[in-house]
């Protein structure tokens, strides 16, 4: 969820209990099925959609197996298969928060129905398509526990945009063309990749804390929860505390 460290998410995604992390693996099944049909390929090295998915997947601690076996079905797969259509929804939040949603469906007047009924429950409301997708821009994020100054500069050599220092590392933003690049070139020099993969980030943040915050937390976790979103990202600026 922007608005957090994604060093914050990672933990708290790796952290869900067995019931949260199975549907969590679920969904990035569902995304790299949707990838290789797309794209028309299980092969990452021709598919970047499939590329895309599958980092996304392993960020998450999906077992490479069950990541294998989702490209293998998805080939293997004729007519009357799922057909998955990527789709967006845009909302708010309490406190003014901005809120937009990825979502992969085979129905999609179910998907609308249910991501309305959780606004409506949990205090935010739906959008029309546009109302805050202009203030988030699609860029990549690279997480790695070194902070020093020569990985810094393999990242700005080899694309990065910004890079952001913290106790627990580096979390460098590039544009989504580039990610790979700059990630690759880190390995290359022997800095271990703790995460990598395409995002939403705000272009501007609100300042959201107390009651507004916790309910913008299970808002947002409701949201997660229903079976046809893959991702929601909010430009909420939160305090530390906030999920504890």
């Amino acid at each position: 969820m922007a608005g957090h460290s994604k060093w914050s998410q990672i933990k708290r995604k790796k952290g869900a209990n067995d019931k949260k992390r199975s549907a969590i693996y679920s969904k990035h099944i569902r995304a790299i099925q949707a990838a290789v049909r797309a794209g028309g390929s299980g092969d990452p090295a021709g598919n970047l959609s499939l590329k895309n998915a599958i980092a996304a997947a392993k960020a998450d601690t999906v077992p490479v197996d069950n990541i294998e076996n989702a490209i293998k079905r998805a080939v293997g797969a004729g007519e009357g298969a799922a057909e998955y259509k990527e789709q967006t929804y845009e909302g708010y939040g309490p406190g003014g928060t901005a809120i937009f949603i990825e979502t992969l469906t085979d129905n999609v007047n179910r998907t609308v129905a249910d991501i309305r009924a959780v606004f409506n429950k949990r205090g935010g409301s739906l959008g029309n398509s546009g109302s805050v997708a202009w203030q988030f821009e699609k860029k990549g994020i690279i997480l790695i526990r070194d902070t020093s100054e020569t990985a810094q500069e393999v990242a700005i050599e080899h694309g990065a945009e910004d890079i952001q220092e913290s106790e627990e590392g580096l979390e460098i933003s590039t544009g989504p063309a580039d990610l790979y690049a700059v990630q690759d070139a880190l390995t290359a020099a022997g800095y271990a990749v703790e995460s990598g993969q395409i995002t939403m980030l705000p272009t501007n943040t609100v300042a959201v804390s107390g009651d507004d915050a916790r309910k913008l937390l299970t808002l947002v976790e409701y949201l997660e929860e229903l079976d046809d979103v893959q991702n929601v990202y909010t430009n909420a600026d939160l305090p530390e505390d906030a999920e504890d």
